[in-house]
């Protein structure tokens, strides 16, 4: 069995970077995903007992005093970080420039979806699931597709 300090990937790509004992996650360690964000923690045989999440742009969750997008500030981390952009160009998600969607897709936060398919793939077009009945309804109805069109705002002269 694995024992001291040591990386192993598991089948998802995601990474553990940390102490391990007995074949267990145990210690200090780091769970890494593919996308950039991960997950340090403190582990006592493979259950982290506490730890702290961060995302791909470094936003970390705080579950006790998480105020981003709470209702009552919905700028993107991004945002926050750099301030807005100036009145008339808009800023659609939290990367800026945004990903460009394939034709016939919709952006759904971790990929791209293809709704005839019913395929998700990466951002990097490596296949990540099947949606579901489910999912597929929530993407249709809420995510942003390739052909959305943002307007911008002319004054009338």
């Amino acid at each position: 069995r694995m024992e001291g300090f040591g990386y192993y990937t598991l089948p998802t790509g995601t990474q553990y970077r940390g102490s391990l004992w007995d074949g267990m996650f145990h210690g200090k360690g780091q769970l890494l995903s593919r996308r950039g964000g991960g997950y340090r923690a403190l582990w006592d045989r493979g259950v982290p007992t506490q730890g702290k999440y961060t995302f791909t742009d470094g936003l970390e969750y705080d579950e006790e005093k998480w105020l981003y997008c709470d209702g009552y500030d919905r700028r993107f981390y991004t945002e926050i970080c750099s301030g807005f952009k100036p009145p008339g160009i808009a800023q659609l998600t939290n990367l800026d420039p945004p990903k460009i969607i394939p034709e016939g897709c919709y952006d759904c936060g971790d990929g791209f979806y293809n709704p005839k398919t019913r395929v998700v793939v990466d951002y990097k077009h490596k296949f990540l699931r099947n949606a579901d009945d489910e999912e597929h309804e929530w993407i249709l109805r809420t995510c942003r597709k390739a052909w959305d069109i943002t307007t911008e705002h002319k004054p009338k002269p």
